[in-house]
């Protein structure tokens, strides 16, 4: 396992699924991890199971949609560990909705949610990174930036514009030893998934070429591994982790 020692890591969308399976990943390579999220009681239940791992872990409250809180949370970061070394920005959030139904209210949550946290979490975690000789985000699209899915348009093209953020980004701050990747998990089996059927599961994981529905650690995997020493020549890159089901459609 890659060591990740001394290094900070913050992870946005904490409190359960993905978000928490990257912050026990990050704790168990040795990482201090900055738990961030809007649910104080499952924020600091991350940090707990974090700290099991022997690594240490503090919780800050934010919503990633509001500036103030954006800010807030990189600078309580470097008051506490004094350096910002990775961030996975993968708090967001999906409503369905035909286009022509959608309410503006409606497509401002999702570009908000989905894009624009991820634009102020770069914009304030870049100069941290700078100031600490480098670093490495990650930024989580979808494989529904990659597909035409029928009433999640608006979130499609969130999804899709964090892709294009984040390779130019990748672009303007390689020379500041910041490397940018996206990872875009497929059907991935968090809290949403609660209550689905059994017969529902199966249909979708038929539909897989792995034959099965990813787990949040997949995903935790890869963002690590993205941000570790191995993934030292990867810039601008969209890691598709879905079992290959964008691969085999037509």
């Amino acid at each position: 396992m890659t060591s990740m020692t001394g290094k900070v890591a913050i992870v946005t969308g904490a409190s359960s699924g993905i978000g928490r399976a990257t912050a026990i990943a990050f704790g168990k390579t040795g990482a201090k991890v900055v738990v961030v999220a809007r649910r104080e009681d499952k924020g600091k239940e991350t940090v707990r199971l974090v700290e099991e791992t022997g690594s240490e872990a503090v919780f800050i409250q934010a919503d990633v949609t509001k500036a103030a809180d954006v800010e807030a949370m990189v600078k309580k970061t470097l008051e506490i560990y004094g350096r910002l070394d990775y961030a996975f920005n993968n708090a967001g959030s999906g409503t369905s909705g035909k286009i022509a139904d959608l309410s503006e209210p409606d497509w401002d949550l999702e570009i908000n949610a989905n894009l624009k946290s991820v634009w102020l979490s770069m914009k304030y975690e870049i100069p941290a990174m700078q100031q600490s000789g480098g670093g490495a985000i990650v930024n989580t699209s979808s494989q529904g930036a990659l597909l035409g899915v029928a009433t999640y348009g608006a979130y499609g093209a969130a999804k899709a514009g964090v892709i294009a953020l984040s390779r130019a980004a990748a672009a303007e701050y390689s020379s500041d030893r910041i490397r940018i990747n996206i990872v875009s998990p497929g059907a991935v089996k968090t809290d949403l998934w609660a209550g689905a059927p059994p017969e529902m599961l199966d249909q979708v994981a038929a539909g897989i070429p792995l034959q099965r529905i990813g787990t949040p650690e997949d995903i935790a995997e890869a963002v690590v591994y993205l941000c570790s020493d191995g993934a030292a020549f990867i810039t601008g890159h969209n890691l598709i982790v879905d079992g290959g089901f964008t691969a085999v459609q037509k």
